[in-house]
């Protein structure tokens, strides 16, 4: 029997080898868990830190310093007009307006012809005959509509409906309701009356009033 054998094994056990087993000490658990977690915090700061490098190489700092405004603010929509926000200023109606028509060209009869029309598109008449010796011959366009300063927002873009690109020009005239038409050698007719009647519909719609876009702090 070898001394190694255990006492009452009558050898039926027996071990051989001059070399014993050794026994290792098992980790602690606590151990294995506190290396995991310091790894995990080092990873996030190297990345914490990388993302800082590419900040400031890339120029974010500065843009953050500039005032940018974030992200979600940049993606919100203008706000829109409130439909019953709306302003209209009060025209006056072709009846109200007294149109004096004038003739600044050589051709005959262009000023009764074309005040006949605005007659019938509801215009007070007023004088009918050639233009002043200022104006005569020397108005180069379709026309020239002449009227006071008062007139500029009334009853001169009214007139105009009637005279697509016709010039308007201010005086020192009193009366804002009376206007002239003065007739340019481009003069050929009035504007279709379709197409007039749209432009004064159009001329005479509210207009949205502006709202403030939104702000971000």
């Amino acid at each position: 029997m070898s001394m190694l054998t255990p006492p009452g094994m009558g050898g039926k056990y027996r071990i051989t080898g001059d070399k014993y087993p050794r026994m290792r000490r098992g980790r602690p658990r606590g151990r294995i868990v506190l290396a995991v977690v310091a790894s995990v915090a080092v990873l996030g700061l190297i990345g914490w830190g990388s993302l800082q490098l590419v900040d400031v190489f890339t120029g974010g700092g500065k843009a953050k310093a500039a005032g940018a405004a974030p992200a979600d603010c940049a993606k919100r929509p203008e706000a829109s007009a409130d439909p019953a926000s709306t302003t209209a200023k009060k025209l006056p109606t072709p009846k109200q307006i007294k149109v004096n028509v004038l003739n600044a060209t050589p051709r005959g009869g262009l000023a009764k012809k074309t005040a006949d029309e605005l007659k019938k598109r509801g215009f007070t008449i007023g004088e009918v005959g050639n233009a002043t010796k200022e104006y005569d011959k020397k108005v180069k366009g379709v026309g020239l509509l002449l009227g006071a300063k008062a007139a500029t927002d009334a009853a001169l873009p009214v007139l105009g409906t009637q005279l697509t690109g016709a010039e308007q020009k201010t005086d020192t005239r009193a009366k804002p309701a009376e206007v002239d038409l003065i007739i340019g050698t481009a003069f050929k007719s009035l504007a279709p009356k379709p197409a007039a009647d749209k432009a004064l519909k159009d001329l005479n719609a509210p207009k949205p009033a502006p709202s403030a876009s939104p702000t971000c702090s």
